[in-house]
């Protein structure tokens, strides 16, 4: 056997294993690192976090990604270039961060790798018939590997998208696997750059778990942000939000998409709801006029109509549900307030905080218990095609040397 396997093979027999899970978002604010102890598998997964942090991407990453990122037309050599680039740059973050924290690198079972999304391509949102869905995530985890000698399981989209799914969201496999409840039904709501939820009913009955995207959180109000307000990268405290009054003509425009129409499950991205899509239903509204903070408190409150929609279809099947939020959209609390003001019929509003997960690093953790399924799982008891759930394994691994 190959020390390489034999390593694996011990790992997955270790009653608990230390996995970084590794977050980039498409908010590309910073590389979300958590380090957990995950013990056993499955439905019977336990969950610690040792240490979380966030590293704040410098300009000059972000702009690199920008040159690609979420583009229907890129330079295929920049691309080239960029994904082993990624790779080595999240590899030196980690190797900071168990510097910091005076973590022996020998001591970590696996590196969990989402990768940053470049472009999310559901066969929903493309016109050619030939293909099916599609999604690109880049930062090669050979490079990882290599970089921090740690082994490192990635590219856990494909996977899904080879077993029928479209590759999002994934975090209904986490949230089943470590959220579930018998004592109430509840939503694990991630308001990231993209909304999305995933449904867990009180009954356990896995048929009936969903997880689907909502549409737009942060995206469009992040883009807006950056674009006309210099060194900002986000409405910090909701002040330009609070600043403005929503315009009834311009909300209207915005909700009248398509994609917002279709019944859960579905996948969306920044390809859809990006500046273009907001300067569409300006011209549609004849809005273009309007001050930024009108718009932004416009885009506010859409963000909460659309996010509330599909929590109140979830309430009709389950009544009295609950929902814990993740993720940067729970700092807005203007967001927040709109949420709670529009479902009336959820039984309360909390954050994974009340469930021993810090929300910002939810998405981390989540890759780390994919990893976790990956390296020491069984057949996993949840597969619901109608719902877009795939019952595979998902990760590819790559060895330090």
């Amino acid at each position: 056997m190959h020390p390489h396997i034999s390593k694996l093979y011990n790992s997955a027999l270790k009653p608990s294993r230390l996995i970084i899970g590794l977050m980039s978002g498409t908010s590309l604010d910073g590389l979300d690192v958590a380090l957990c102890k995950i013990t056993a598998a499955g439905v019977h997964t336990q969950i610690e976090v040792l240490k979380f942090t966030t590293v704040d991407y410098s300009d000059d990453y972000k702009t690199k990604i920008k040159q690609v990122f979420a583009k229907r037309e890129c330079n295929l050599e920049y691309l080239t270039l960029l994904h082993p680039w990624v790779g080595k740059f999240h590899g030196d973050m980690v190797n900071q961060c168990l510097n910091s924290w005076q973590v022996n690198p020998a001591n970590i079972d696996v590196i969990a790798s989402h990768g940053q999304t470049i472009y999310h391509c559901p066969k929903s949102q493309h016109q050619y018939n030939d293909f099916n869905n599609g999604t690109l995530q880049i930062g090669d985890s050979d490079q990882i590997a290599v970089t921090t000698g740690i082994t490192t399981i990635g590219d856990f989209r494909q996977k899904h998208i080879a077993a029928g799914g479209e590759g999002a969201p994934l975090a209904v496999y986490g949230d089943y696997l470590f959220f579930s409840s018998s004592d109430e039904n509840r939503i694990l709501l991630n308001m990231g750059g993209i909304a999305n939820l995933t449904f867990l009913p009180q009954n356990g009955d896995s048929n009936a778990v969903f997880s689907s995207d909502i549409g737009p959180c942060n995206t469009i109000m992040d883009a807006y942000v950056q674009r006309y307000f210099n060194n900002m990268h986000y409405d910090e405290n909701a002040a330009i939000a609070k600043a403005g009054v929503i315009n009834t003509a311009l909300l209207t425009a915005l909700c009248d998409n398509h994609f917002l129409t279709l019944k859960m499950p579905k996948t969306t991205g920044p390809e859809v709801f990006n500046l273009a899509y907001l300067e569409a239903a300006q011209q549609a509204s004849n809005t273009q006029k309007l001050s930024h903070q009108d718009v932004m408190a416009t885009l506010n409150r859409f963000t909460a109509e659309v996010i509330a929609n599909a929590l109140n279809t979830c309430v009709k099947m389950a009544p009295n549900s609950v929902v814990y939020a993740s993720g940067g959209g729970i700092h807005n609390l203007l967001l927040m307030q709109h949420l709670v003001t529009l479902c009336p019929t959820i039984k309360g509003f909390k954050n994974t905080h009340a469930l021993g997960v810090d929300p910002d690093a939810k998405e981390a953790v989540l890759f780390a218990i994919l990893a976790n399924e990956c390296l020491a799982g069984e057949q996993l008891h949840l597969d619901n095609k109608a719902q877009g759930i795939a019952g595979v394994t998902m990760g590819k691994v790559s060895f330090a040397d």
